[in-house]
């Protein structure tokens, strides 16, 4: 996980629609940059439905929320469209912004040894430094602690 302080590493990716957004574009408003393993699991999907329910009060907060995992543009697509997702999901599939990020590590599950994307959340100020660092998150709670950070 990257340091509270650090500047956040800049990136470009595509969107659920395959349109690229680049992280420095957003300077002057704080963003949630939320890494997650995968679209429509359900750890995934409570944790998005979470941003989405409160995405009118991140709105309000003028924040910007960006999910990122390493599904295809049409996979984001599918998750958006069957949850009515309100923000952007990104695309990184050769997981240059997810290693960047430092969410990219060993996980156990049911005693088998993997790799994937351990679930982190990430409070970018407007000048573009983390001022916040959320690892191993609880899907379900994530978004209204984002929402509380964002006082």
């Amino acid at each position: 996980m990257l340091e509270i302080g650090t500047p956040a590493p800049d990136f470009t990716l595509p969107d659920q629609n395959g349109a690229p957004h680049t992280l420095s574009d957003y300077r002057g408003r704080r963003v949630i940059l939320y890494f997650y393993p995968k679209d429509n699991t359900s750890g995934c999907t409570k944790q998005a439905c979470g941003f989405a329910q409160l995405y009118p009060q991140f709105m309000e907060k003028g924040a910007v929320v960006l999910g990122v995992s390493k599904d295809s543009v049409a996979s984001h697509k599918r998750f958006e469209q069957s949850h009515g997702l309100p923000f952007t999901l990104l695309s990184d599939e050769d997981r240059a912004v997810i290693q960047a990020y430092d969410v990219w590590k060993e996980k156990k599950n049911y005693g088998k040894v993997t790799m994937g994307v351990v679930r982190t959340t990430y409070l970018i100020d407007e000048s573009g430094v983390i001022v916040r660092a959320l690892g191993n998150v609880k899907a379900a709670d994530n978004p209204a602690q984002m929402l509380e950070a964002l006082g």
